[in-house]
C-alpha cells in the first residue's frame, strides 16, 4: 500500500491529504481574499482578561482604567526623571540646619519653584517628596539660624563665669 494515490496530476495539500487533479487551485482563477480595515475597537470583556493591558494595536477605551503610557504606546510606563531643583532644595536645606548657615532660605525657595515645575510637568518629572523636604528643613534651619542672632543679640544664655 502506498501513501500517495496512483495516477498523474494527484497533488499533497499543507494538510497533508492528497487531492485529485480536478481540484488544484490552479484551475479557478485567484481571487484575493477581501480587504478589511484594522480594527481598533475593544475586544469584548469575556476575550480579554480582567486587569490585563490591551493587546498590541488596541488601543485602550477612552476613560478605561488601565496601565499608564505614553501617547501612542498605550501600556508603556512613563520613565520620571527627579527634578534637579528638588534634589538641590534638599541639599542645600540639609546642610544649612548641619552649618547653621542662612543658606535654609535659599534651599526652601528652591524647594517651592521645584514644587511649581513638578506640579506644571503632567507626570513626567518626579521629586516630589524631595522639593517637600527641602522646603520644610529650608524653613526650619532658616527659623533656627533666626533665633540664634536673636540670642546672639540679647546676650543671654552666653555667659559663662568660671571660679
Amino acid at each position: 500500500m502506498s501513501d500517495y494515490p496512483e495516477g498523474p496530476g494527484w497533488w499533497q495539500a499543507s494538510d497533508q491529504k492528497w487531492y485529485p487533479p480536478e481540484s488544484f487551485p490552479s484551475d479557478a482563477p485567484a481571487q484575493p481574499p477581501p480587504a478589511t480595515p484594522p480594527s481598533f475597537e475593544q475586544p469584548p470583556a469575556a476575550e480579554q482578561p480582567p486587569g490585563m493591558p490591551p493587546g498590541p494595536g488596541i488601543p485602550p477605551a477612552p476613560g478605561a482604567a488601565g496601565y499608564p503610557g505614553a501617547p501612542g504606546y498605550p501600556g508603556m510606563p512613563v520613565q520620571q526623571k527627579n527634578n534637579g531643583l528638588a534634589t538641590g532644595s534638599m541639599i542645600v536645606s540639609i546642610v544649612s540646619i548641619l552649618c547653621l548657615q542662612p543658606i535654609g532660605l535659599v534651599g526652601a525657595i528652591m524647594g517651592h519653584v521645584a514644587l511649581g515645575q513638578i506640579n506644571k510637568s503632567g507626570g513626567t518629572q518626579g521629586g516630589r517628596g524631595m522639593a517637600l523636604a527641602g522646603i520644610i528643613i529650608g524653613w526650619i534651619a532658616f527659623a533656627l539660624f533666626v533665633l540664634f542672632l536673636i540670642i546672639l543679640a540679647t546676650g543671654d544664655g552666653f555667659e559663662y563665669t568660671i571660679e
